[in-house]
């Protein structure tokens, strides 16, 4: 796998030079253009000036999901409520690698504001413009299809996971035993149910203003056509369970996939935080506590137990 040596600020620098002209707000006069990186463990991402992001692929894996995130962003334009990202320029910053300058889309993140009911709104849309895209035109651009994962699996992961949460005074474990075996069966995904998902949907990649409404969603480079339910899971995460629940009900989706994305964020969260106590994550233990807060928020929802018929019709 080629991969190129980590940019630095100088690199940086005569790339976003050579692409923007002077007065675009990128430019630092004689100096060349202010970059720096957006924050510690993304050196692959810079701030550009205060009006642009530049985003490199550090691999020719990433560089494919980069250009593939390019013609997604053209087809989801008409079908979703809130704003992408903008290119300005995008091309190759290293042999075979690609970059994307992108447009700074103005706002805070879900980590720094709470999302209001007008912004719950937003997020239905999101949900019902991705079902609105034909699965066809997203595989024409090259967008994959993802397996759904075991919720029984990850459940028996997390319940590990949870005892070891326990011993270090970080969680209860018996919260996880509201998720038997059969529930987790019966919360497997249906038959037909895949759909454009953007399945990485975490707090930093949904834009949000100060009045709570939903802005923009960044980051598509991990879309793929699955399981709806791993991006109701994913606001679970980013704005809390009841939030998520009530956009996807809002949305058209039915007891089953809020579930069931409930439960995925619930068995994640618990294994990333049992993560940060074995070093296997760069998240701060603050940000990772908050994230299991948000997704074992309870919901009323969690009372269904009869799904016969409940999902509405693709």
């Amino acid at each position: 796998m080629t991969q190129a040596s980590t940019p630095t600020a100088d690199t940086v620098r005569r790339l976003v030079r050579s692409l923007l002209d002077e007065g675009t707000g990128g430019t630092g006069g004689t100096g060349g253009p202010k970059v720096r990186p957006v924050g510690e463990g993304h050196e692959y991402t810079w701030w550009v000036g205060a009006r642009h992001v530049l985003r490199l692929a550090p691999d020719r894996a990433a560089s494919v999901r980069r250009r593939r995130e390019l013609r997604l962003r053209d087809l989801l334009r008409s079908h979703l409520p809130v704003a992408l990202p903008t290119s300005v320029a995008h091309g190759d910053w290293a042999p075979g690698l690609a970059f994307t300058l992108d447009a700074l889309v103005p706002g805070g993140t879900a980590e720094e504001h709470d999302v209001s009911a007008v912004g719950e709104a937003d997020l239905a849309g999101l949900l019902t413009g991705l079902r609105a895209v034909p699965v066809r035109q997203a595989e024409a651009i090259g967008v994959p299809r993802g397996a759904p994962r075991s919720l029984e699996a990850l459940r028996r992961m997390a319940v590990h996971a949870a005892e070891r949460l326990a011993a270090a005074d970080e969680f209860d474990a018996a919260r996880l035993h509201q998720l038997t075996p059969p529930g987790a069966a019966q919360l497997a995904t249906q038959p037909g149910a895949a759909v454009l998902t953007h399945h990485g949907l975490t707090g930093e990649h949904v834009v949000v203003s100060a009045d709570g409404r939903v802005r923009a969603i960044l980051d598509w480079t991990e879309a793929v056509i699955g399981d709806p339910a791993e991006d109701i899971a994913g606001l679970a995460v980013s704005v809390g369970s009841p939030a998520a629940v009530r956009a996807a009900t809002l949305a058209g989706y039915g007891p089953r996939p809020c579930l069931r994305g409930l439960w995925l964020a619930r068995c994640d969260t618990v294994m990333r935080l049992t993560d940060h106590l074995d070093g296997r994550t760069g998240d701060t233990v603050a940000l990772l506590r908050t994230r299991l807060r948000r997704a074992w928020e309870p919901i009323l929802l969690e009372r269904v137990t009869a799904f016969e018929g409940d999902e509405p019709e693709p």
